[in-house]
């Protein structure tokens, strides 16, 4: 059974707190990604994704000046580079996620997205569709 090692980005779109949303966007944007690691040196704070952009541009006027760490998710959740697939789909349909970064001692190693784990589960040999 693949894990999460198997399909996980290792090309990480990373900000620091202190960034405004408009730079945390163009990134995003530039880079063709829904989210980016809010990383303070090379600890994890937060994640900051097109929902939490929307969020704000559409709950402040002034939110692209805003720095990111006011509108991040902080300390958000993480999963290990051998956890399965499976597991992994199963808490990002469950906690309704779409972007998951991966974490190994401590560190940021990957970040792996539902459609990375949807293709991988539905692949010839995957574990198949989750089911609920």
């Amino acid at each position: 059974m693949a894990s999460v090692r198997d399909v996980m980005s290792t090309d990480l779109v990373a900000v620091e707190p202190t960034a405004t949303i408009a730079e945390a966007a163009t990134l995003m944007g530039e880079r063709r990604v829904g989210s980016a690691l809010v990383l303070e040196g090379t600890r994890l704070v937060g994640i900051l994704t097109e929902r939490d952009v929307l969020r704000a541009l559409a709950g402040h006027f002034d939110a692209a000046r805003q720095p990111v760490e006011q509108w991040m998710t902080p300390n958000p959740t993480t999963i290990g580079p051998d956890a399965t697939v499976r597991d992994a789909l199963e808490l990002m349909l469950a906690r309704g996620f779409r972007h998951l970064p991966v974490v190994e001692d401590d560190r940021v190693v990957g970040m792996v997205s539902i459609r990375d784990l949807s293709r991988a589960a539905l692949a010839p040999g995957g574990p198949g569709p989750v089911l609920r």
